[in-house]
């Protein structure tokens, strides 16, 4: 069963677990089973997605119960009025706060304006050799994407080379090795933590958040590195 973090007749949420597909899709491939679907199962109602999350990311996915609202919040997000927080897991030590601004290619290779912003939480370096160095440095950080491009945080954080850890398209191979040979995990430590909007019909803020307890693959890692994610829990 999905975990419902917010219902009404007009909107509902879920925790997506890490490694739930949200939808059929061809740059994904097949799955057996779609968070789509399942929530249209568990419901016995259609549901309209509204955005969407990485398979590998977990957290806060919202859909519209119909056409009408998805419609309306859907306008919200393309306004950029929907607060969207994230927490990851990144290599190296990143600055206590920045704003990255880069211009990303969409599915269709069009270049598109990108904004994140992050802050980093916590710093953690452990006995674990890579390359010419004798430790490995990470960062926990919480970063709200302003804009919403397709694997934006992925490749944002690419870009200001302090990669998601587990990240195999936009992120460090070597070390994404190094994890699986020596702690044998291949998660990608990326949740949605948070969401907070306008309720589209009834004009009420909503703040929506979603436990880590869906992604134990990240609470792996997070363990590791002695990271405190307790307030996330």
């Amino acid at each position: 069963m999905l975990e419902i973090l917010y219902r009404d007749e007009y909107l509902i949420a879920i925790n997506k677990p890490s490694g739930l597909l949200v939808h059929k899709s061809y740059y994904a491939g097949p799955a057996d089973e779609y968070a789509v679907e399942k929530l249209t199962n568990q419901i016995g109602q259609k549901v309209h997605l509204v955005h969407r999350l990485d398979r590998k990311t977990s957290g806060v996915l919202l859909f519209a119960l119909d056409k009408e609202t998805l419609k309306l919040i859907s306008d919200q997000f393309m306004s950029r009025d929907v607060e969207k927080k994230y927490i990851a897991i990144l290599r190296g030590w990143t600055k206590e706060e920045e704003t990255i601004d880069y211009d990303l290619a969409n599915e269709n290779e069009v270049i598109q304006n990108a904004i994140t912003y992050y802050r980093r939480l916590q710093t953690s370096e452990i006995d674990l050799p890579f390359r010419k160095h004798q430790t490995s440095r990470y960062s926990l950080v919480e970063a709200i994407p302003e804009t919403g491009r397709f694997h934006q945080l992925r490749k944002h954080f690419k870009h200001i080379l302090h990669p998601i850890l587990g990240c195999r398209k936009h992120g460090c191979n070597k070390q994404n090795k190094l994890w699986l040979q020596t702690f044998n995990i291949t998660a990608m430590p990326l949740h949605s933590h948070q969401l907070n909007f306008m309720h589209p019909i009834t004009k009420e803020n909503i703040s929506i958040n979603a436990s880590l307890d869906v992604n134990p693959e990240f609470l792996e890692i997070a363990k590791i590195l002695s990271f405190d994610v307790s307030k996330f829990i």
